[in-house]
């Protein structure tokens, strides 16, 4: 193994490669990663010097080995975006491995035309979806790609493949180019991610040496391989349907072949290896435990996120490097055909030399046999000739695209045209696309001599009109087109500027390039895919990194979660047009989880990006998760390609057609679940002073929206669930420490659900939880009505409060979940397991308010009970003092009703208490308004698209609530200040009555 660090144009950090030998012996080690370190480089170094480093033995051996008659096979390995197509092809002016042994290749075959003649042939594939694409093809794409034949002799090939003789590397490149070309419109054509492609370049070297009159042939298999993450579910949940039934078989086959090949060669017996699963691995059957020379370079990201794909990549190279490989030299088929003709030639001729002799009689046999001899020498002169056929053939395609080459560099000194912008940096700027005098239909139309041919989705006949008169562009969208300008949805006709950004479609993004005196020194690469997006997710209202101080003061997760946001945009759009051509009627929109929710302490929840399926037809809404969106979108551009294959009359699709397809294995469809509509607090600070809660509470949903209203209650209450009075609102807390306290929750009904406004046949619960508890109860649910009436009751009862279930009531609240239910769905039902009832159906919540506790074991139950028992009887005789007390009492304040001074100033002696708690009831209820205040003035926003006196109005609007909140908030607090003034000063003169 040898260890070196690729420097990719688009990563900020280094990508470590290892490079791996499969020889027909083990001879390399690999080395692990300590587990809790992030994968990164001891030391960083351009890729020029880390191929000139790490490759150049590697290319060296290669080259010698094909030159020796032997096959070889290069792999790169590793997740997306860690550099395995720049260490494969490279970028730019900082060339890969394959131009570098092409290069190798061509001086060494050089080197030695004096002792034989090289015939070296080129061809460039790209498997996507086990469909195999022929990227040097001159004609149409075949729907359902080429097909993969197998053969005695040959073994797997690939049917109607073209083959390119070359005799320079100079030619080579110019061919991958034509190959990067088409494989960019084949990306849009099929919807597809270069992450998720084979790329799979063939050398057949072919060398005769005239002297020894014998031929040696090889191959050189140079495979940039999909991204490996997506062998996994990225997250935790597991899907109806399986990702990559088609999508990412190649890659998982790959995985079965090299552990099994790495089973034999441990010992392991009756091991079967699955070549033939994936079109991949029927095309690299030699180059896995056959009859090849092959080096694995296995690509790491540096990044402290990838540290689990990373050792994923070395694991995998660690089975790989156990492979034994069988390589043989290669001799020609076509060479054993020649010397079997030269060998029946001589045959031939000592026949005719013997009836030569034998006099004339033998004159019809002889003319048979030079007829024969003729044949044959046709043969072999044809064989000879073949070569420089194919040459020529490929001289002449290669003056062809030399001539188109040169004309578009004049025509890019002439006119302006649009550039492509692809995901994959080697994909973009690849096609251009001029915009000449006079007006040009964009779209599929081919067949006409003015117009502009772009293919993918959402594109229609015409999509738009571009028109170049007087030195100006302008593009007119044409009726039910999707045109984005600057991120920007355009409907009318927009002149176009110089480096203006253009979206046609889902996915067909263009860089505008004006005319020649328009240019200036602009830097265009920074107009790369990412910049699309963000315009788009600009005009969304999602703004990342416009200032050093926003990104200062940003979450950090926030900022991740709004990257996610922007790079799941274009996949939804291009579900939307997936679901719109196959009349699906299911509509995908992108929202972030928990942006506006909080937990029951007030503390932020983690945000994630969720993604909204609504069923028109039906009106069915499912939430799924990016993972789950990621999986089924690859599996809906399964159906979408059957289905385009079905209008194109092609049959070969494997699967069911689209118009049939089961709804079991749709990936537009899943069975119906309820979905969590939004959160309300109910924050229990009253209950620490025994005060009755009665609030109608907003339920907000994920991103802020009112979803409606519940009205809820918090009522302490005895142990039978009476309702407290005044009399018995504490003063202080502290007052509840060691105590039984017992809470009734009440739900009495909801307003204003938006959630059955939208369909009368839908139906809601509540569920809720009281502090951290790990039960989650549920009210029953309640159908086919906007205001649903529940009235609900649970009884909550802490049998001995502790100081820390003081401090949760004064600083937690209630979590109020309101669940939406769907025809089909089922209700939700409360899981009782670990809860503590007792048989009356209370509620115990001992245990300090953590959800550890509340699932306390029996033992602790047990001792509570004793614990209860015990004060019951102590209650008995406190009841009975106390009765007695009471009956003092009651002497006493007929007293003071008769106008005993005395006695009445010993009776009002404890009404000042009372009285308290009476100005703090009201002042907590004038609180809960303030908070009210407060939630709408945080809600209340400008619209995105108001004007200047829009915003003005909204200023004015935004003072005058602030000037509402600060008065209502300092009536409420001067009139808690004035109430306690005057308690405190009737006390005082009270107390000098008594004195």
């Amino acid at each position: 193994m040898r260890g070196a660090t690729a420097l990719s144009p688009w990563q900020p950090a280094p990508s470590p490669s290892m490079i791996l030998d499969i020889p027909n012996a083990v001879a390399h080690s690999v080395s692990t990663i300590p587990t809790g370190h992030t994968v990164a480089s001891s030391k960083t170094i351009p890729v020029s010097t880390c191929l000139r480093r790490s490759g150049a033995a590697t290319l060296t051996r290669s080259g010698e080995q094909c030159l020796q008659g032997y096959n070889a096979t290069l792999l790169a390995y590793g997740q997306t975006g860690s550099g395995k197509s720049y260490s494969m092809v490279g970028y730019r002016p900082n060339k890969g491995l394959v131009p570098k042994l092409c290069e190798r290749l061509f001086e060494t075959i050089k080197g030695k035309q004096d002792s034989r003649q090289c015939q070296v042939f080129f061809s460039m594939l790209e498997i996507y979806n086990e469909q195999v694409v022929d990227l040097l093809s001159r004609g149409t794409r075949p729907p359902g790609g080429l097909r993969v034949r197998e053969e005695q002799h040959r073994g797997f090939y690939v049917e109607g493949l073209r083959t390119v003789p070359c005799d320079s590397a100079a030619q080579v490149e110019q061919l991958m180019e034509q190959g990067t070309r088409t494989r960019t419109t084949a990306a849009t054509h099929m919807n597809a991610n270069s992450s998720r492609s084979h790329m799979l370049i063939v050398l057949q070297l072919k060398q005769i040496f005239s002297k020894e009159s014998i031929s040696k042939q090889s191959n050189i298999n140079l495979v940039d391989l999909a991204g490996s993450e997506r062998q996994r579910s990225s997250g935790p949940e597991a899907d109806r349907l399986k990702e990559g039934t088609a999508i990412n078989l190649s890659l998982t086959t790959l995985g079965n072949v090299i552990s099994a090949l790495a089973d034999m060669a441990v010992g392991k017996k009756a091991v079967h290896v699955p070549y033939r699963d994936s079109v991949l691995t029927k095309l690299l059957q030699s180059a896995l435990g056959g009859n090849s020379r092959t080096v694995m370079i296995a690509t790491l990201s540096p990044a402290d996120i990838c540290y689990e794909e990373s050792l994923s990549t070395l694991r995998y190279a660690e089975r790989a490097k156990h492979i034994q490989n069988r390589p043989v030299v290669n001799e020609s088929p076509t060479e054993r055909l020649v010397k079997e003709l030269k060998a029946e030639n001589a045959r031939l001729l000592q026949r005719l030399s013997r009836l030569g002799q034998e006099g004339r009689g033998a004159n019809d046999e002889t003319k048979e046999l030079r007829q024969l001899l003729a044949h044959n020498e046709l043969q072999i002169r044809a064989i000879h000739t073949l070569w420089e056929q194919h040459l020529q053939e490929a001289l002449k395609d290669w003056e062809q695209q030399y001539a188109h080459i040169t004309q578009e560099r004049r025509m890019m000194q002439m006119h302006p045209y649009i550039l492509n912008i692809n995901e994959d940096a080697q994909l973009s700027g690849v096609v251009k696309l001029f915009i000449q005098e006079g007006e040009w239909d964009i779209g599929l139309c081919d067949n006409m001599p003015t117009s502009i041919t772009i293919r993918g989705l959402g594109i229609q006949q015409r999509h738009a009109v571009m028109r170049n008169e007087q030195r100006q562009v302008t593009l007119t969208p044409l009726m039910g087109s999707k045109v984005t300008v600057n991120g920007r949805a355009v409907c009318d006709t927009t002149k176009l500027q110089h480096l203006d950004r253009l979206i046609l479609g889902s996915n067909c993004t263009y860089l505008y390039i004006g005319f020649p005196s328009e240019r200036g020194a602009d830097d265009w690469s920074r107009y790369d895919y990412d910049y699309f997006l963000s315009e788009v997710a600009a005009a969304e209202g999602i703004h990342l990194g416009e200032t050093s101080a926003e990104c200062c003061e940003t979450d950090p997760s926030l900022l991740a979660v709004f990257y996610d946001y922007i790079k799941l945009m274009p996949l939804v759009a291009e579900a939307n047009q997936m679901s719109q051509e196959l009349n699906k009627g299911v509509e995908f929109q992108l929202e972030i989880k928990n942006l506006a929710l909080s937990d029951w302490k007030g503390h932020d929840l983690e945000k994630e990006i969720v993604c909204r399926v609504t069923s028109k037809p039906s009106k069915q809404v499912w939430m799924w998760s990016k993972a789950k969106f990621v999986n089924r979108k690859f599996l809906m551009e399964e159906i979408y390609q059957q289905h385009l294959a079905e209008l194109n009359g092609d049959h070969r699709e494997e699967g069911l057609a689209t118009a049939t397809l089961p709804r079991d294995k749709d990936p537009f469809w899943d069975p119906v679940e309820p979905l969590l509509l939004g959160t309300a607090h109910l924050w229990l600070q009253s209950l620490a002073f025994r005060i009755p809660l009665d609030e109608q509470l907003e339920v907000l949903g994920s991103e802020g929206s009112e979803e409606g209203i519940i009205h809820a209650k918090l009522l302490p209450c005895t142990a039978t669930g009476m309702p407290l009075g005044e009399d018995d609102i504490l003063i202080d807390p502290s007052e509840l420490l060691g105590r039984r306290l017992d809470i009734q929750l009440v739900l009495e009904q909801c307003f204003g659900l938006r959630w059955i406004k939208e369909d009368r046949s839908r139906g809601v619960q509540i569920g809720f939880r009281l502090l951290d508890s790990s039960v989650l109860l549920y009210t029953p649910a309640v159908w086919h009505s906007v205001i649903p009436v529940m009235h609900h009751q649970v009884h909550f009862a802490s049998l001995q409060v502790s100081q820390q279930l003081v401090d949760d009531l004064q600083s937690s609240a209630v979590l109020l979940e309101l669940w939406g239910l769907q025809e089909g769905c089922i209700s939700l039902v409360s899981p009782l397991e670990g809860a503590m009832v007792t048989t009356e159906g209370i509620f115990i919540i001992d245990g300090c308010g953590t959800a550890d506790n509340s699932a306390a074991d029996s033992a602790a139950v047990n001792t509570s009970l004793k614990m209860l028992q015990k004060d019951l009887e102590e209650l008995k005789s406190v009841n009975k003092s106390l009765m007695e007390e009471n009956q003092s009492l009651r002497g006493q304040l007929n007293m003071a009703r008769n106008g005993t001074n005395s006695a009445r100033s010993r009776s009002v002696r404890p009404s000042c208490d009372a009285e308290f708690a009476r100005s703090l009831k009201v002042f907590y209820h004038s609180m809960t308004s303030v908070r009210t205040q407060l939630q709408s003035l945080r809600r209340h926003r400008p619209s995105e698209s108001c004007d200047l006196l829009a915003l003005q109005l909204f200023v004015d609007e935004q003072n005058g609530l602030l000037k509402d909140f600060s008065d209502h908030l300092e009536t409420t607090v001067s009139a808690l200040k004035h109430d306690v003034a005057a308690i405190v000063r009737q006390k005082r003169e009270r107390w000098g009555t008594w004195s």
